[in-house]
């Protein structure tokens, strides 16, 4: 086995091990629900915001945008959080599941499109990685979690499709914070993950479309026609 054979297996155990940690916490916390997922997100939250008040010093921009980007984390953290614990205590675990999946699923098709179907890049200055194909890939597969999930939660209110719409979303959330680490000059928003970088790395996509969801559920927009 060479040297960079070797090492890529290890970076790769060290991310295993460190998803397989994070997904039975989180798992554990959602399974339970009340305190353990409050707390569960208030940690995560304040962790967020650590992460996201250095990304913001270190960015080259003026005061006041910098101000601005201030304003905006808290209260993107603070509607995330909530939005997540009301579907969540009011609407089951199976819903919850069904906002968490639309994101994963987002990820997921966004990669393997991406490497299947490559194509122009999305937003090269910001993410070179990132292509027209994986963005489309990836909001097909939020639809499919959408539907599939949704059923499953007895979600109404809203158009299962709506999968499409925070695909997108959530994509444009992980494009924010690649320009605000491109502005910052970093790789990653932090180290407390291991193999995996910071908190923020994970849960940009989750942000607006936790916000946005959450909102509709406490106008009464969004409910299960039975308890998921």
């Amino acid at each position: 086995m060479t040297t960079t054979t070797a090492a890529k297996r290890s970076d790769f155990m060290v991310r295993a091990g460190s998803a397989i940690i994070l997904f039975a916490i989180a798992g554990t916390a959602l399974w339970f629900g009340g305190l353990a997922f409050g707390l569960l997100l208030l940690v995560g939250g304040a962790l967020m915001l650590v992460e996201w008040f250095a990304l913001v010093r270190a960015m080259t921009l003026s005061s006041g945008a910098k101000l601005l980007l201030n304003i905006i984390g808290p209260v993107l953290a603070l509607g995330a959080m909530a939005g997540l614990w009301f579907i969540r205590d009011q609407l089951g675990m199976t819903a919850a599941l069904w906002v968490f999946g639309m994101v994963w699923a987002t990820d997921i098709g966004a990669y393997f499109a991406g490497r299947a179907f490559g194509g122009a890049r999305l937003a090269p200055t910001i993410s070179p990685s990132k292509t027209w194909s994986g963005l489309i890939g990836g909001m097909i597969a939020a639809l499919i979690a959408s539907a599939t999930i949704g059923d499953r939660a007895g979600i109404i209110g809203v158009p299962l499709w709506i999968g499409l719409f925070m695909g997108l979303l959530a994509q444009l959330g992980d494009l924010a914070q690649s320009w605000m680490k491109r502005r910052a000059g970093v790789k990653d928003s932090g180290k407390l993950i291991p193999g995996h970088g910071g908190l923020f790395d994970r849960v940009d996509g989750i942000l607006p479309v936790a916000l946005l969801l959450g909102a509709l559920a406490y106008a009464g927009q969004l409910s299960v026609g039975t308890a998921g």
